[in-house]
């Protein structure tokens, strides 16, 4: 069955000054797929989406959005989208249902506040304020919210940063039921192995190019089959071995 394009992006740059922070990327996002960007800080990951999401302008290139114009229709894209705030952006002072219900006002949608806390595991913390969360509660919150307007598309940029590994697969689980339930997901990631678990496609991504884009099985396979192996491992290659292979260094720290 032919895969529908969701989001469309041409020849995209952005442009700081002399500095070219994306230079010229090309590719199509899937509907209903998780898909990985991955790439060292600056590599240009976080502005490509912020692009997408309209949050910032770009230099040249065309980006369609479900047959939306980023140009021509702004606005259209942003009703269908969702976007994870930085856990910074919520009132301190407010529970769970509170802020839930401020969100509907703001999108103009009647959303039940504990179906959705439900859904995050989270219907115990109903009354609780944000900032009395633990980080994974956070996070899956803050997921949460970008649900609230219904969107066909979710953007969630380094979603498990700072957790704990069980804190980390429960919020991998709920990506997975966010896709099951028919919504298309683009994420970034510092952890190799997230991507191999969740993405269905990854694009690396480095000093504003796009270097490889394949299914993380696809990468590995074809990093194996070109000879690399990895010393005194029982599995030849990972996914972490084909983003330093291609791009040259480690994961760099800000």
């Amino acid at each position: 069955m032919e895969k529908k394009t969701i989001i469309s992006v041409r020849n995209l740059v952005k442009n700081y000054g002399s500095f070219q922070a994306v230079k010229g990327i090309s590719f199509d996002v899937y509907e209903n797929e998780i898909f990985g960007m991955l790439g060292p800080n600056g590599a240009g990951k976080s502005t490509t989406l912020e692009i997408i999401e309209t949050l910032r302008e770009k230099t040249s290139g065309e980006v369609f959005v479900d047959c939306h114009n980023l140009d021509k229709e702004p606005g259209e894209i942003k009703k269908i989208i969702g976007v994870q705030l930085q856990t910074s952006g919520y009132y301190p002072g407010l529970n769970l249902i509170d802020l839930i219900e401020l969100f509907c006002g703001l999108y103009n949608k009647n959303v039940n506040p504990m179906e959705l806390l439900e859904m995050v595991n989270l219907t115990e913390k109903a009354k609780a304020q944000f900032k009395q969360l633990s980080g994974g509660q956070k996070q899956r919150f803050s997921v949460a919210t970008t649900l609230i307007n219904d969107p066909k598309i979710i953007f969630l940029d380094e979603p498990t940063t700072g957790l704990d590994p069980q804190a980390r697969r429960s919020l991998w689980e709920l990506i997975k039921t966010i896709r099951k339930r028919g919504t298309t997901v683009i994420m970034t990631t510092h952890y190799m192995d997230e991507a191999e678990y969740l993405c269905d496609r990854v694009a690396v991504i480095d000093a504003g190019r796009i270097i490889a884009l394949n299914s993380p099985d696809q990468m590995i396979d074809e990093l194996v089959a070109s000879g690399f192996e990895r010393p005194k491992e029982v599995k030849k290659a990972n996914l972490e071995d084909v983003f330093i292979h291609l791009t040259g260094h480690s994961l760099r720290e800000e």
